[in-house]
């Protein structure tokens, strides 16, 4: 098959979440398998200073029209493999800056056009490439736009650019909601602008086109695609979905083999296995060592890694920091996010420097190092689609404490429902169902037998891309 992608991350090009990395894993899956796959991103500055962009070359001046006007992009190609090409639309104007999407505190104000402007570039790209897609894969609001600028396109220039159109939700909550004034940079037909199109309460909705005018929907676990079909997770939009349910599967995230493998990872400082786990305790050691605790300790060590939001759950983490401070542990959280929670667990790691240690920082390193390193992994999170740190965690012998929620429902293996074949402990997301996990992971940790076996089990799970991508496979054939 001919698969294009379109998305506003791609590891290791730009990534803020695990979008980047979920895209960049199938796309290498499927091409792997043989497809031959394109993948579509903003040419943004990180994504142009980085090393890999170097043997990228100039293809097209794209002309591209933006509600009264035509606006001009750069189209580079970059060859990743015989199936596989990458393809980044350049325009500083709307790319060339620090972050994807804005600042920790506000996104950038011309968002909308920005990412309107992206996916008519895609589009206009497809024409002048002659790619003849069987599928075109849309991800998130930020390309919701994409398979109906493709059919538009299609009746225009009375040709075919897809046979079939997916479009993915990897998170409901994000939903490019803006202004109806911005409908005109769309350039849509006037039907498409009311209650049947992209209007909502008042405001044009970008996830809402993805929804409704792709051919099938997606979203990235199980648990979350019934989960957004209710009033709880649907965000406003549970109406919407539920008129897709029959179009809408919920397919897991993998894990990209070739990154995040304990055996072949060159972050971090000694590789290990499920039956050789020596290497895990030098990575302990030295994880210890970097936030300046006893890299000696005998206590247990805790590990989160999340953009710091109110969705992973940091007012459950905060309200459980007496048991980080009385108990003998540690904690080491990593990321980066909303200022008031930056402030608060700062200000938590400096009374306590023995104890908790705050990195500000998008790490690669830091963040295997702590996926190898601690013994606990925290994902205390009040909604989450997918998750990928709770795979990872697994895969590097880290035992997850998650939220009952979404695919940490899907991919994690309870320890108390099934003790034989559990991988870690779920718990309802509440400050009491917190409290309850970190008290039952001191009397795992206390067990080594019991524990060792769970990190075993964890360890020897397959959670590849490989596996993965053959649900997407399927799901490309269905109507082809």
């Amino acid at each position: 098959m001919n698969i294009v992608h379109a998305a506003s991350e791609l590891f290791p090009f730009m990534k803020t979440g695990g979008l980047a990395d979920a895209v960049g894993g199938l796309t290498h899956a499927l091409a792997e398998a043989g497809h031959d796959v394109a993948v579509f991103i903003p040419g943004y500055r990180a994504a142009l200073e980085h090393h890999e962009t170097d043997g990228a070359e100039r293809i097209h001046r794209l002309q591209v029209e933006l509600g009264a006007q035509f606006l001009q992009a750069d189209l580079l190609r970059l060859r990743l493999g015989a199936r596989l090409t990458v393809y980044f639309v350049v325009r500083d104007e709307y790319f060339d800056r620090r972050g994807a999407y804005g600042t920790n505190e506000r996104d950038y104000d011309d968002n909308a056009e920005r990412f309107i402007f992206f996916s008519k570039a895609v589009v206009e790209a497809m024409r002048l490439l002659d790619l003849k897609a069987d599928v075109v894969h849309a991800h998130d609001w930020q390309t919701a736009l994409l398979p109906l600028h493709v059919r538009l396109a299609e009746r225009q220039l009375d040709t075919t650019l897809a046979v079939q159109t997916v479009f993915t939700v990897h998170n409901l909550a994000f939903q490019g909601t803006f202004p109806m004034g911005i409908f005109g940079l769309t350039n849509l037909p006037g039907e498409f602008r009311g209650v049947d199109g992209l209007e909502f309460f008042g405001q044009i909705n970008l996830m809402k086109a993805g929804l409704i005018f792709s051919d099938r929907v997606t979203t990235v676990s199980p648990t979350y695609a019934k989960e957004i079909q209710t009033s709880e997770f649907g965000c406003g939009l549970e109406g919407v979905v539920a008129t897709r349910a029959g179009d809408l599967v919920g397919l897991l995230n993998g894990v990209d083999d070739t990154v995040w493998n304990p055996e072949t990872d060159l972050l971090l400082p000694a590789r290990y296995s499920a039956d050789a786990l020596a290497g895990k305790a030098k990575c302990r050691r030295a994880l210890l060592k970097k936030c300046g605790f006893d890299p000696e300790t005998t206590a247990p060590v805790y590990g989160m890694i999340c953009r710091l939001t109110e969705q992973k759950g940091l007012d459950l983490l905060l309200g459980a920091s007496r048991f980080f401070e009385t108990e003998d542990c540690r904690l080491v959280v990593v990321g980066m996010g909303q200022n008031h929670y930056e402030e608060a667990l700062l200000e938590l790691a400096q009374a306590n420097p023995t104890r908790i240690a705050l990195a500000r920082v998008l790490d690669e390193p830091m963040t295997h190092l702590v996926e190898s390193g601690a013994d606990f992994f925290l994902m205390p999170s009040v909604f989450e689609p997918c998750g990928l740190n709770q795979m990872y965690s697994q895969r590097y012998g880290t035992i997850p404490l998650c939220s009952r929620v979404g695919g940490l429902l899907d991919t994690v293996v309870d320890l108390e429902d099934r003790p034989e074949e559990g991988t870690g402990l779920l718990f309802t997301p509440t400050a009491q169902g917190l409290g309850w996990a970190l008290e039952r992971s001191q009397v795992l940790f206390r067990d080594k037998a019991r524990m060792l076996a769970t990190i075993r089990r964890g360890m020897r799970r397959d959670f590849s891309w490989a596996a993965a991508a053959q649900q997407y496979e399927r799901l490309y054939t269905e109507r082809i």
